[in-house]
């Protein structure tokens, strides 16, 4: 425990200081190859459970300390045992004892061990007090930042507080059934052989009761089902794509949607990202598919002159670049890395995307606008903006009970998402 506890210390430390938590941990992955399965489950939930709880372990950590120690590492340490004392099944004398040895591998934690095996002590005692009053303040109880909180609050009077909720849960594992190899019934069966229990949700999508290692489910290598989040799997139905279409899919990467256009119907498909790394990781999705795509461009979207070949799509998806307010549970870091002043930058490079693509859709084409945003600057307020903008666009709605105006908010089932169906007349 002593070496997951230092590994998760140095990457909360990393992801605070600027960087992504998913960045971060391949990093680690990739340079100590040292380190056990079991003990990289262990770091990832680590790292992943205080910055989930951040704020509330910050806000209890102020009430034990007179002042924070000088050394970062040493304060990320004693945020890192909080979060197991409060959240983790692990006995308390054991992480107090791990996180107290642990110290002392710090650059500044000798004589430091006191301080920890005091601070953890009296959480323990002083649990309930401590945890009622980091709820006093919004930002203990919620665990997001205040202008994101006061932001849904504007928006969403009603619900914001189940929105935050649900932002802070550990999110389901989400599988999509590839119906050219099999159906949902008949993969239902197969998980209940392996004693995988799950449900149906809609459509393709089975929710799992407890995730799995992919390689645990039957058929995930011959390519019967992928990985992707039941909001997520919307998208290729709502586009309406048919056999023979020429079809889009902007910002693809990694490919969880351009492979599921092409599970539904035999189209001609372009996938387009501006990153090669992630673009690699499309190849990979279409090749366990055994799927294969027209074109798979390097590009970027906002500039179809470097990439376009002359021929308008009848389809285009545009899932679009944006603050990813939607999927903090699968990535809590998002909510410190944030800015509220990152927001019209998204909101500019979303509008450029958009009137770009417009360009090279046909006559009564459609093009369906997504993000995985619940900010209305990146989701109602842009398509408002766009529509005000071309006279020969129309909105169409979407049948789906889950939306409401296209907005797919966070709960227990999917992440948030945003919907927009475009039709050019």
């Amino acid at each position: 425990m002593i070496k997951t506890q230092l590994v998760a210390t140095s990457a909360i430390g990393k992801v605070l200081a600027g960087t992504s938590l998913t960045e971060v941990l391949q990093t680690i992955w990739r340079t100590d190859l040292a380190l056990s399965k079991q003990q990289k489950g262990a770091i990832q939930d680590l790292s992943y459970g205080v910055l989930r709880f951040y704020t509330q372990l910050q806000a209890i950590l102020a009430l034990l300390l007179e002042k924070p120690p000088r050394d970062k590492q040493l304060y990320h340490l004693l945020l890192v045992s909080l979060y197991q004392l409060q959240y983790s099944k692990t006995q308390p004398h054991t992480v107090v004892n791990q996180a107290v040895t642990a110290s002392r591998s710090l650059k500044h934690g000798k004589g430091m061990q006191g301080l920890v095996n005091a601070v953890l002590r009296n959480f323990m005692r002083r649990r309930d007090d401590l945890l009622a009053q980091a709820a006093q303040n919004e930002v203990g109880f919620f665990s997001h930042p205040q202008w994101w909180i006061d932001k849904l609050r504007l928006h969403y009077p009603q619900t914001f507080p189940h929105i935050l909720a649900m932002s802070n849960k550990r999110p389901p594992m989400t599988l999509r059934v590839n119906r050219r190899k099999t159906n949902v019934d008949a993969y239902l069966d197969k998980l209940a052989e392996s004693a995988i229990a799950a449900e149906k949700l809609w459509s393709d999508a089975i929710i799992l009761k407890q995730p799995v290692p992919v390689e645990d489910l039957p058929g995930f290598a011959a390519g019967w089902v992928t990985v992707q989040d039941a909001g997520a799997q919307l998208a290729a139905s709502f586009l309406g794509v048919q056999d023979g279409m020429r079809v889009l899919d902007a910002c693809a990467a990694p490919g969880g949607k351009s492979t599921h256009i092409m599970e539904l119907a035999d189209v001609s498909l372009t996938i387009l990202d501006r990153d090669a790394a992630r673009l690699a990781q499309v190849r990979q999705n279409l090749d366990r598919l055994q799927l294969t795509a027209e074109r798979l461009i390097c590009g970027d979207a906002s500039n179809p002159d470097q990439w376009w070949d002359g021929r308008d799509f009848d389809r285009i998806l545009a899932d679009v670049p944006c603050s990813a307010s939607g999927v903090v549970c699968r990535h809590p870091d998002i909510k410190w890395l944030r800015r509220e002043s990152d927001l019209p930058q998204f909101a500019a490079s979303q509008h450029a995307i958009l009137d770009a693509l417009w360009k090279i859709l046909k006559k009564d084409g459609k093009l369906l606008y997504v993000t995985c945003s619940i900010f209305a600057e990146e989701n109602t307020m842009q398509i408002n903006h766009f529509l005000a903008r071309h006279a020969d666009a129309r909105h169409l709605p979407l049948s789906s009970a889950a939306l409401a105006g296209g907005q797919l908010l966070p709960d227990n089932q999917h992440d948030g998402f945003f919907y927009a169906l475009l039709h050019k007349k």
